[in-house]
């Protein structure tokens, strides 16, 4: 055999996995696609239920006008192009994800398959989790927080300094600038319930140890606290909401790694790689060396 021949028989597998990338993607995009497609045919209900959290906040301080405004005469068109770029990915994350597993999966032993096809499954389920508690718990206590900085007018004549007026501060928000917020709070909730399943899928593959992720708590804490302060506003309570939960998924993940970890040593006993007889008198023996 040539090595023009070795090299036909080498490429072939790359080409056909290509292929097969290429119809997997393009089975994503047009779920995508169709998921948008509806999305934008009702994206007035969409955004009614997205401003639900700003008009029970406003309901609850006595303003009963909860209508924002277009500032750009474009602005209502890209609002529905949001919305419909969203409920794409949500309508179509579940199909994207069995394409995923349709292109790794023959490429996985038994086991492994075993071993990935919960964590396929979890993730999305996890970020639609952090996505509600954004949603139904942390969006009502910071919009709360933003319509608080307001304030009621005067004319002039009727109060203030010296008889002077009262400027009146009231909220006239946008409508792309309120989707904005919204849709940052369901994400980077939705992103930080992650968290588990990374640090869980990182110590099945041996990347991280439960030991050393409580070896570095402390640093642990310190970044939560800065990602609470980047993605929440300057609001105290919604931060410590945050980094309660965070921290306490990172707790999560530690003993769902101890676990992950003391399933392979029971399998590696059970096969007889993993042998405590076998291991103590060999420590005994090198630390006796080693203090000599």
């Amino acid at each position: 055999m040539s090595a023009s021949d070795d090299i036909d028989d080498s490429a072939a597998p790359l080409i056909e996995h290509l292929a097969e990338l290429r119809t997997r993607l393009i089975h994503s995009v047009i779920a995508f696609i169709i998921g948008m497609v509806i999305c934008f045919t009702v994206w007035n209900p969409i955004f009614n239920f997205l401003t639900h959290p700003l008009c029970s906040a406003m309901a609850e301080r006595g303003q009963e006008d909860c209508g924002l405004i277009l500032i750009k005469l474009q602005e209502g068109f890209f609002v529905a192009i949001s919305i419909s770029l969203l409920g794409g990915l949500v309508l179509g994350f579940p199909y994207i994800s069995y394409q995923l597993w349709r292109f790794v999966a023959p490429g996985l032993y038994k086991n492994e398959k075993g071993a990935f096809l919960p964590f396929l499954i979890s993730s999305p389920l996890m970020f639609f989790l952090g996505a509600a508690f954004a949603f139904y718990v942390v969006t009502p206590l910071a919009f709360d927080f933003f319509l608080g900085f307001q304030q009621a007018g005067t004319l002039v004549g009727d109060g203030g300094k010296d008889g002077q007026g009262i400027a009146a501060i009231a909220f006239q928000g946008s409508a792309q600038e309120y989707l904005s917020l919204t849709i940052k709070f369901i994400v980077a909730f939705g992103l930080c319930f992650q968290l588990p399943v990374l640090l869980t899928l990182m110590g099945k593959a041996g990347l991280v140890s439960a030991e050393g992720l409580g070896n570095v708590r402390k640093y642990a804490v310190v970044g939560i606290l800065v990602l609470a302060a980047l993605v929440t506003p300057p609001d105290v309570i919604t931060q410590i909401i945050l980094f309660v939960v965070v921290y306490g998924l990172y707790e999560i993940s530690i003993m769902l790694v101890r676990r992950v970890e003391r399933q392979r040593e029971e399998k590696l006993r059970a096969e007889g790689y993993y042998d405590d007889e076998d291991e103590d008198p060999l420590m005994a023996e090198f630390d006796e060396d080693d203090g000599k």
